[in-house]
């Protein structure tokens, strides 16, 4: 309790910290030549350039369609169909306990803010009914149904509704339980939502408004964490800090331990901040903005590190690669996979933007032995279509697992949602 009343005091008193400048040439020299660092991970040993080893680069991806002869490649074993498609951003998916698949349709700009219900009665992979579910939303993402509400999270709250197992539509505006602040320019707005085993609790997700609090940390109050609450609202703490954009979110179904998938930071190089799949200890703080993978300084706050935080910066368990936009998140707790997959980790990578070379645009599989991670492995990949001409067909987002044990593989810009099932 005292290591979670401390983070918290702490995180309080950085508020009103002001933002950094930008670093002179000189600076960035002597990071530059401060030579690698290598820290241990779960997996292993992770060795890390300095800062600043390479430059900073803008290389946006350019969305094209997917031909019809085209589909994701997945392994030998699988085969890979479309689940849904003409979606407008089609970002997440979940899966009601009566099965019913509800799709977040959202996006960064022109978000369709609404929620599509998708129903397979007869589990063969192919839809039988469809509805607009909700509309006229605020960029949501995370939905739950428990005890009797529909939960939205949207950028600006956590909204819970009247629900009624099977309704094809959800009435009325809801009552905000929380509030989540959509501050600065508010660049992470996805917010997502899963309660824990006895459904008294409930995980929100909420991303920092910038990339090293370049804004003033007065923008970040309550972000780059993970709240919980009650399934009212109340009694809220920040269950971890530190965590630049925490989206997926699921239990090890194995220890039970709270894992996220975090998309980390930006622009001191090209291979610099890997983003992480990790454990979330209570009251744990993870770094950001003032280090990463530990007591790694970030250089843009040199002239006020914050050691006393960095020093207590727990390491993350799985680095998954830089740029990359580890996003989604599901463990495999089904059956229709092979035994390997069991109780391992799905982890959508939407891809990356800067980056003098693609990174992501794939999901990966984190197997799980005895709940402990092992070595990524591609899973879902092709998404490329043409890497010099910065052209994909897709990014894929967000990762569930279908009722009849299937992969759903939410491919939000290319408007599709891709069912990976194992052959028989």
């Amino acid at each position: 309790m005292k290591i979670i009343l401390f983070i918290l005091a702490s995180t309080t008193i950085l508020m009103s910290c002001s933002s950094k400048k930008q670093l002179t040439e000189n600076s960035k020299e002597k990071w530059r030549n401060t030579g690698s660092s290598v820290v241990e991970t779960a997996i292993g040993p992770l060795e890390l350039v300095p800062p600043y080893s390479s430059e900073s680069v803008t290389k946006n991806s350019k969305i094209i369609a997917w031909p019809s002869n085209k589909l994701p490649k997945a392994p030998t074993g699988f085969e890979v169909a479309k689940f849904a498609q003409d979606l407008d951003h089609p970002r997440w998916t979940y899966v009601a306990p009566n099965n019913d698949i509800f799709v977040a349709e959202s996006n960064t700009k022109n978000s369709a803010d609404r929620i599509t219900l998708l129903r397979d009665n007869d589990m063969d992979g192919v839809i039988d009914e469809r509805y607009v579910f909700k509309d006229q939303l605020n960029q949501n993402l995370g939905m739950l149904v428990l005890d009797g509400y529909f939960y939205i999270a949207n950028t600006d709250g956590l909204y819970r509704y009247a629900y009624k197992e099977g309704q094809n539509k959800l009435e009325g505006e809801g009552e905000k339980i929380v509030v989540l602040s959509a501050s600065g320019y508010n660049n992470h707005w996805t917010r997502n939502v899963i309660a824990n085993k006895e459904g008294n609790k409930l995980y929100i997700s909420v991303g920092s408004a910038s990339n090293v609090g370049e804004q003033g940390m007065d923008k970040e109050e309550r972000r780059a964490a993970i709240l919980e609450v009650n399934t009212d609202g109340s009694d809220e703490i920040i269950y971890a800090s530190g965590i630049r954009n925490p989206v997926g979110m699921d239990w090890n179904p194995v220890t039970g331990e709270l894992w996220t998938a975090v998309n980390e930071r930006d622009k001191i190089g090209n291979n610099l901040v890997p983003d992480y799949l990790t454990s979330v200890k209570k009251g744990g703080w993870y770094g950001w903005p003032y280090s990463y993978y530990g007591d790694i300084n970030d250089p843009r706050w040199e002239d006020d590190p914050h050691q006393n935080l960095v020093d207590m910066t727990i390491v993350p368990d799985v680095p998954l690669g830089s740029h990359t936009a580890s996003l989604g998140l599901t463990f495999y707790n089904a059956s229709q996979f092979p035994e390997k997959y069991k109780n391992g980790a799905f982890v959508g990578q939407h891809g990356s933007w800067n980056r003098a070379e693609f990174a992501g645009y794939k999901v990966v599989f984190v197997p799980f032995q005895n709940g402990k991670p092992q070595e990524p492995v591609d899973f879902l990949t092709g998404f490329i279509a043409d890497e010099a001409a910065g052209e994909v067909y897709g990014r894929p987002v967000g990762v569930t697992v279908a009722p009849d044990g299937s992969l759903l593989v939410n491919d939000d810009d290319g408007g599709v949602i891709w069912r990976v099932s194992a052959i028989e």
